[in-house]
C-alpha cells in the first residue's frame, strides 16, 4: 500500500529575513498562500505536515532577543526594515487557523527564527536554542513537536533533534528539481518515490521527493501555453506510481509559493488528483509523524548519513 506525504515550510517573512534582497512577491504572498492551502487541504480532506517557524506564534517581542545566541545582526531586519511589518513577523492568527482545522494536520517545527542548521557557522548552542525555544512556545500553545523541517533543507545537528525528543525530519531529496525533474519523470521515466530510513541518531529520515514549485518563470509560462503545467504532470506520475506500489511520495512547498491564481490552480489540480486516486485505490495520505510511527526503529539503523541527506536540494 503506497502513500503520499505533503509537507509545508510555514515561515512568512522569516524565510527571507537574512537575504540581502528578498523576493518581494513571495514575501507578500505568505499569508495569502497559508490561507489558500488550508482551504484546499480542508476541501479535499488531506492532512499535511506544517513546519511552523516558532517566532510566528508570538504576539510581540523586542526585536533583539538578547537571550538568544544568534550571530550579530541576525534579527536586524526585524528591528529595522520590518519593524512596522508585524504581518511578516507574527502569525498567531494563522497558526490558530491551522490548529483549528477539521483536517488532522501535523504541527511540526521549522525552527524558531529560520536558522540554517547545516551552515558551518551554526554551532550546537544555536541549534539547541532554536529547538528549545520552538518547543517552549509550542508547549504554551498546548502542542508538542515530533517532526522537524530544516530551513532551506540545510540538514545538520541531527543529534540535537534526537536529544530534544523529536522523531522525524525531512531529509534531502535524491532527485533533481525544476526542469531536470520534468525531464527525468516524463522522458527518462525515473521514479520519484523515496525510502524512509532510521539514521544513526534513531531519527526517521523522511526524504523529500519533489518540490512542487521548482519549474517557474518564463519556462513555465511557455510550457503551459503549448502543453500543460509540467509540475502537475510530474506530481500525477508520482502519485500514480505510489498508488501502484508500496512506495512513498513526499511532495513539499512553501505557502508563499502561491503568489498567483495559477499557483492555486496547480495545487487544486494536484490535491484533487490525489484525493481521487486515494478513493480509487489503496493509496493513503500520511504525515511525517505517521511515517515515523510505522517505521521499525529497531531495524535499518546503519550508523551512516542516508544518501538522501547528501544530495543538493534547491528551493527556499
Amino acid at each position: 500500500m503506497g502513500s503520499v506525504v505533503l509537507s509545508l515550510d510555514a515561515e512568512l517573512g522569516w524565510g527571507f529575513h537574512d537575504m540581502e534582497t528578498p523576493p518581494p512577491q513571495r514575501v507578500e504572498a505568505g499569508r495569502r498562500g497559508w490561507s489558500v492551502m488550508l482551504e484546499l487541504l480542508s476541501e479535499f480532506e488531506i492532512p499535511a505536515t506544517w513546519g511552523v517557524v516558532g517566532h510566528l506564534m508570538l504576539d510581540a517581542c523586542d526585536g533583539r532577543h538578547a537571550d538568544h545566541p544568534a550571530p550579530e545582526g541576525w534579527f536586524e531586519r526585524e528591528r529595522t526594515e520590518w519593524r512596522d511589518r508585524e504581518e511578516l513577523r507574527y502569525g498567531p492568527d494563522l497558526v490558530s487557523d491551522l490548529l483549528a482545522a477539521d483536517v488532522d494536520h501535523e504541527f511540526a517545527s521549522h525552527s524558531f527564527s529560520h536558522v540554517l542548521f547545516g551552515d558551518p557557522d551554526t554551532d550546537r548552542e544555536l541549534a539547541v536554542a532554536e529547538l528549545e525555544r520552538s518547543r517552549e512556545i509550542a508547549a504554551e500553545w498546548g502542542e508538542t513537536i515530533d517532526s522537524f523541517i530544516y530551513p532551506r533543507n540545510s540538514v545538520g545537528h541531527r543529534d540535537v533533534l534526537a536529544e530534544q525528543g523529536l522523531t522525524a525530519y525531512r531529509g534531502r531529496t535524491p532527485n533533481h528539481h525544476g526542469a531536470r525533474a520534468v525531464f527525468d519523470s516524463t522522458v527518462r521515466d525515473r521514479s520519484f518515490l523515496v525510502e524512509p530510513c532510521v539514521d544513526q541518531h534513531g531519527l526517521v529520515n523522511v526524504p523529500a521527493s519533489l518540490f512542487l514549485f521548482g519549474f517557474e518563470g518564463p519556462a513555465r509560462t511557455v510550457a503551459e501555453s503549448i502543453w500543460t503545467d509540467p509540475m502537475v504532470t510530474v506530481a500525477r506520475r508520482g502519485i500514480d506510481e505510489a498508488a501502484r506500489s508500496d512506495g512513498l511520495l513526499h511532495l513539499w512547498l512553501h505557502p508563499n509559493n502561491l503568489t498567483h491564481e495559477r499557483d492555486d490552480r496547480r495545487m487544486r489540480t494536484i490535491l484533487s488528483y490525489l484525493d481521487r486516486k486515494r478513493a480509487e485505490t489503496d493509496l493513503t495520505v500520511e504525515t511525517m509523524s505517521d511515517v515515523a510511527d510505522r517505521i521499525d526503529v529497531s531495524a535499518g539503523v546503519d550508523g551512516t548519513v542516508s544518501p538522501a541527506n547528501s544530495q543538493p536540494m534547491s528551493g527556499y
